[in-house]
């Protein structure tokens, strides 16, 4: 039996049909990876974070299992991170990411915002990108969806993050 990689993701939009934009995301990641997802969680309404908005989110988490054929992870975690960038862009995002004097990022509306989570048990701290994801375990947003579709063994190999209040 083929190893398997558990890849996970985090989907927010809160500008025009937020529920169809997470919908068509799923949809995409689905034909990008060439695999239907294994779980998605339920649907939840947040309020912005790290920004005031009017406007609230819908945000998700979505699982899907890839099989490893030996691919180097870090090659294959920027592949990732460049086709959810596509799909944002096809899905109504605009800009690139911002950043004030002091090197913290500025967040504002957006219609889709998609970020790797995890792959697998791998872990990477680049300039581009950090896996597992920083952050995540402060913010009731990524946390609440992945807790419904996490594996037990990905709870295992990141206790610091599911333990985290």
């Amino acid at each position: 039996m083929m190893p398997i990689i558990d890849v996970y993701f985090s989907l927010g939009s809160n500008l025009g049909d937020k529920e169809a934009n997470l919908c068509a995301a799923i949809t995409l990641l689905e034909q990008e990876i060439g695999v239907k997802y294994g779980a998605v969680s339920d649907f939840i309404s947040t309020q912005a974070w790290g920004f005031t908005s009017n406007n609230t989110f819908l945000n998700a988490a979505v699982r899907f299992t890839l099989p490893d054929a030996g691919q180097d992870a870090n090659l294959h975690s920027f592949a990732l991170l460049a086709m959810c960038k596509r799909i944002e862009r096809f899905l109504g995002r605009k800009g690139e990411p911002e950043y004030a004097q002091d090197g913290s990022r500025i967040y504002r509306d957006r219609a889709m915002d998609i970020d790797i989570l995890f792959y697998g048990s791998h872990r990477m701290n680049t300039p581009l990108l950090t896996i597992p994801h920083k952050g995540m375990a402060e913010r009731a947003f990524v946390m609440i969806p992945l807790r419904q579709i996490a594996k037990d063994e990905l709870r295992a190999a990141f206790p610091e993050i599911f333990e985290a209040k």
